[in-house]
């Protein structure tokens, strides 16, 4: 059962259009698979169609307004003759060291790098140009860890199939975990994963021998 999901505040402004592309199709991921925050963001989305077409209307209960929404909507399709393209989403999959991965149906029509290999991490860049803002494709072997490390910014970890742990606990697809410098944590791997991530900066390692990595930290994600 999916246990960490994106916050209030988040699906609010994801549901507004504001949302940087990279959070935006972080948060779209994880509502495709997550059931409460599909119910959330539809209940979203119909709070917003009620303001927008609702303005200035003198309309007293949720289903007068509902009736307005539905009538402006088709006036609206009515009068557009306009033609649209209209594509149907292939699945498309990846392998990664020999495993097959489904990639998520927001990730079929974006690119990505060729995935580069850090021991037992490999990393393919997504290709999205989105400010300082970096969205991967971060695969970890089974075994594979990453050092106890915080973060100089923020850091979103979607797990898109597969396990991992950390010292706050277990995670499955579809877990939205969110991570800044008020965290620290080792993530672990026992069957190997494949995660969608976005940070806004790189890693810190904090402990031991790992502080040597802190040099390539940007490369790892």
């Amino acid at each position: 059962m999916i246990k960490h999901h994106p916050s209030e505040t988040l699906l609010t402004q994801y549901c507004a259009a504001t949302l940087p592309a990279s959070l935006s199709l972080a948060v779209s991921i994880h509502v495709d698979m997550c059931p409460i925050c599909q119910a959330k963001v539809e209940k979203l989305e119909a709070a917003n169609a009620r303001a927008v077409f609702s303005d200035n209307m003198d309309v007293t209960t949720d289903e007068q307004a509902d009736d307005v929404i539905e009538s402006s909507l088709l006036d609206m399709i009515t009068a557009d003759d306009s033609i649209d393209e209209v594509y149907s989403v292939e699945p498309v999959s990846i392998n990664v060291n020999e495993h097959n991965y489904s990639l998520p149906r927001a990730l079929t029509r974006i690119s990505h790098g060729k995935f580069t290999q850090v021991g037992k991490l490999a990393r393919s860049r997504i290709a999205l140009d989105d400010g300082h803002l970096r969205s991967s494709l971060l695969h970890i072997d089974a075994g594979g860890e990453i050092p106890e490390h915080t973060h100089t910014g923020f850091e979103v970890t979607l797990l898109l199939d597969g396990e991992f742990t950390d010292e706050e606990g277990s995670y499955v697809p579809g877990d939205f975990i969110w991570q800044d410098g008020r965290h620290q944590h080792t993530p672990l791997t026992k069957e190997g994963c494949l995660c969608f991530t976005v940070v806004s900066s790189a890693l810190h390692f904090n402990k031991g021998l790992s502080k040597l990595l802190n040099p390539i930290g940007g490369l790892i994600y």
